[in-house]
């Protein structure tokens, strides 16, 4: 994680925008880049700054938070999302699109306090595990536990409610969500190729133009061609080639 957390701050009310930019004035790690009013503004600031967390509204006009936090998944670089509204209803629904917290407004500071630590914990990732991977998967399936070599990982998924990883020595259907995955991949070669999709780098033998500026890939030992959203070609591209 850099110094600082670069945040995004989304809200059509600028009262609500304000108060929280004043409240997150507190945590010398976060720093404020960038505002929007609209889920449409959200989408193009995240696209220009590349925050590494959105504080997203959800109840916005003509796109809501919910759309615009699907849109923020097929980013090249994609955030943390903290939704925040004022009708707690709203709580499961969005936890289906991986959001890290929910807050409620009006903001209550020791949530806000628990919620920054929780985003703190996510981002860090401990210097000697960046540099010497070390370690292996743990996953639950079907009652049991198994421990995977990360380099054995070909490529993970999302489909529907579950999580599938596909290893050479077998796929494993989990519950455990894709952005927890990539968390916890963070010191080896995983790239998020597409929102449902995380591939092992050191796996990819084979990329293809599709259509539309898309490609296709193959990994090691599998038929299967995996697509690459068009806004992940071009990073895809450079940390694959020498």
């Amino acid at each position: 994680m850099s110094e600082t957390i670069r945040t995004l701050i989304v809200d059509d009310e600028r009262y609500n925008r304000e108060e929280l930019i004043f409240l997150l004035s507190h945590y010398t790690n976060i720093e404020i880049v960038g505002e929007a009013d609209t889920g449409e503004s959200c989408i193009v600031q995240a696209t220009q700054l590349q925050p590494d967390l959105v504080f997203l509204d959800i109840e916005m006009p003509v796109m809501n938070g919910m759309k615009a936090a699907d849109s923020l998944k097929e980013l090249r670089h994609v955030p943390l999302i903290v939704f925040a509204t004022a009708h707690p209803q709203f709580a499961a629904e969005a936890f289906r699109y991986e959001a890290i917290d929910y807050l409620l407004k009006p903001y209550d500071e020791d949530q806000l306090k628990e919620t920054v630590h929780r985003i703190e914990q996510r981002l860090t990732v401990e210097p000697s595990k960046a540099s010497v991977p070390a370690g292996k998967l743990a996953v639950e399936a079907s009652g049991d536990i198994f421990f995977l070599d990360p380099f054995e990982i070909l490529y993970i998924y999302r489909d529907d409610k579950v999580t599938r990883i596909v290893s050479t020595k077998g796929t494993y259907e989990i519950k455990t969500t894709l952005k927890e995955l990539e968390t916890r991949l963070v010191p080896f070669s995983f790239f998020r190729i597409h929102k449902s999709y995380l591939v092992n780098l050191q796996a990819v033998t084979k990329l293809s133009p599709w259509f539309n500026g898309a490609y296709q890939l193959e990994v090691e030992g599998q038929k299967e061609q995996l697509a690459v959203s068009r806004n992940y070609v071009k990073e895809l591209r450079k940390r694959l080639e020498l």
